[in-house]
């Protein structure tokens, strides 16, 4: 398989000459394909992506209309993130170039025209290609995916490979292709879902742990000891290891599904800095990972973190499968998870039109659907600004008053300007139904006591944050609802905590126990915002010196 070339121009005439010249020097040992838009080398990509064929440059005009040059890199490069970017620019572009390496990572600008090409232009693309090829760019073929519509399993594996990034396509169990599979994998439809790899092995009913394993992802730890261990892959987590391994430190982030925490999961944050026009939890948190790795931490996904031990000097994390890590220093931020919703029998359709956050993969079946949504704060509303793209309405069920207590202004005016989302207040769900999948659900008038039923497919939930630190119970101190205290918290009258043993008092950021620290959601009285979620894991690591210098 070829990998490719490709360049867009919305001048057919320098387009075709683009190409000509690319054919003429690189034709034999690379496909060179040519877009006339930013969106038709956009749809190009996406194609390209789901084949599995790898993209070597991408060389775009710097002034096209709908879709700039930068425009059009900037969304490339979340499709084909080691692919080298070149801009095409006039000399009166060159100060726009030069700021594009910094927004776009922007390899190397080329100034029209470059005849000769021999002179101006195949030097260039040499080295360029002589960078890509210094890394491993072995082709991704498509994973299969065979399951039901309504199989909880089905839908979390969706989710899994989704937000790791990891490309895949979807069959339906009771159509034509999807029945060809599992009958060309000899497995029956009751034993779904069924996950195919590219080499044609059939996984039956995999664990995450299995799919991460067999699909590329980093499931476990290089070494026995590291000086920083990061628990957690949210905006805290990633910023951590960012800075850490950036430092110079031995740094490890273990993530027990997939890095971006519920942020991760956001549709669009348009509020965080530097991303005027928004940008998904999604892209944010791939771009973040990929910037960790680039300063040398190592990511490990579907680890479950189960237990913390003090072991001297040491710090030794216990993983659910028995194994172990120690470190110098140990970065808590695990985030916090969507609580349940507590109604009768709605455990049953979890994962069957209940979702707990916002599931992206489910958006494109809420086409055209009645969707309700629980919750009021920024993610419930960014969910609900996304699905009202394609939904036939967008319904958001809040028990307070109103929305102004629990969510960013910029949101509230945004549904209150969209004629697809209504909002509920005082209500709460008391009852959902359906046969094999929700059909319906009943709500309650908490100032009136009245309840009404409302047909519906699609129930998603933002309710709530619950600390998952049961793990650390009799370990650290923790408040009334679970979250990690640090820092001045624990001081009582000028002394550390109960057995602490330093003759200083604890960081900033520090836990009860020395040379454990906790960033982001995680902590107790933490803003719950994603810019100080990752300004705290920079800080984190800060302290983390520290402590090394004086433990």
């Amino acid at each position: 398989m070829k990998p490719v070339i490709l360049s867009v121009d919305d001048d057919p005439g320098v387009s075709r000459s683009v190409a000509r010249d690319l054919r003429r020097r690189y034709g034999e040992q690379y496909r060179i394909v040519r877009a006339e838009s930013g969106a038709g080398a956009l749809d190009a990509l996406k194609e390209l992506t789901l084949r599995g064929t790898p993209v070597a440059i991408l060389l775009a005009d710097y002034r096209m209309p709908q879709m700039s040059g930068m425009e059009f890199l900037e969304q490339a490069m979340d499709l084909f993130p080691t692919a080298r970017r070149i801009l095409l620019t006039a000399y009166a572009d060159t100060d726009a170039a030069i700021d594009a390496i910094n927004v776009i990572d922007l390899d190397y600008y080329l100034l029209k025209p470059w005849d000769p090409p021999e002179e101006k232009l195949y030097p260039v693309l040499d080295a360029q290609l002589e960078a890509w090829c210094a890394y491993d760019h072995r082709a991704v073929e498509d994973t299969k995916i065979v399951g039901h519509r309504w199989s909880a399993r089905s839908s979390e594996i969706r989710e899994f490979l989704a937000r790791n990034q990891l490309p895949y396509r979807w069959y339906m169990s009771d159509e034509s292709e999807g029945a060809r599979l599992l009958a060309a994998a000899g497995v029956a439809d009751d034993r779904l879902p069924v996950v195919i790899t590219t080499e044609g092995d059939a996984l039956i009913e995999p664990s995450d742990a299995e799919l991460g394993n067999r699909l590329g992802l980093t499931v476990s730890p290089s070494e026995e000891f590291y000086d920083l261990v990061v628990i957690g892959g949210g905006p805290a987590g990633l910023g951590a290891a960012l800075y850490g391994a950036s430092e110079g430190l031995r740094t490890t982030l273990i993530e027990r599904t997939a890095t971006g925490g519920q942020a991760g999961q956001s549709s669009r944050i348009e509020n965080y800095l530097g991303f005027p026009d928004g940008v998904s939890g999604a892209q944010l948190a791939e771009r973040a990972r990929r910037q960790a790795l680039k300063f040398g931490a190592e990511v490990v996904t579907t680890q479950d973190v189960v237990g913390l031990d003090v072991n001297g000097s040491a710090r030794t994390v216990r993983f659910a499968d028995g194994r172990s890590i120690s470190a110098q220093t140990i970065i808590l931020s695990t985030g916090v998870a969507y609580r349940r919703l507590d109604a009768p029998g709605i455990d049953d359709f979890t994962g069957r039109g209940v979702f707990y956050g916002s599931a992206m993969t489910e958006a494109a079946r809420c086409a055209e659907q009645d969707v309700y949504i629980v919750g009021g704060a920024n993610s419930a509303g960014q969910a609900a600004v996304y699905l009202s793209r394609g939904a036939k309405s967008v319904t958001i069920l809040i028990r307070a008053t109103s929305l102004e207590a629990s969510m960013s202004y910029y949101l509230i005016k945004q549904i209150e300007e969209n004629p697809k989302i209504s909002v509920r207040p005082c209500t709460e769900v008391v009852g959902v139904a359906g046969d094999g999948h929700l059909e319906s659900i009943t709500l309650r008038n908490r100032a009136t006591d009245e309840t009404t039923t409302v047909d519906a497919q699609y129930l998603f939930l933002f309710i709530g944050a619950a600390p998952r630190t049961e793990w650390l119970d009799g370990v650290l101190v923790r408040d009334d609802h679970g979250f990690v205290v640090t820092g001045p918290d624990l001081v009582v009258d000028g002394r550390g905590p109960a057995g602490w043993t330093p003759t200083r008092l604890p960081h900033h950021l520090e836990t009860s126990v020395p040379g454990v620290f906790a960033a982001g959601d995680v902590r107790s009285d933490s803003a719950k915002r994603v810019a100080s979620a990752v300004g705290e894991g920079a800080m984190a690591v800060m302290l983390v010196h520290r402590y090394l210098a004086n433990p």
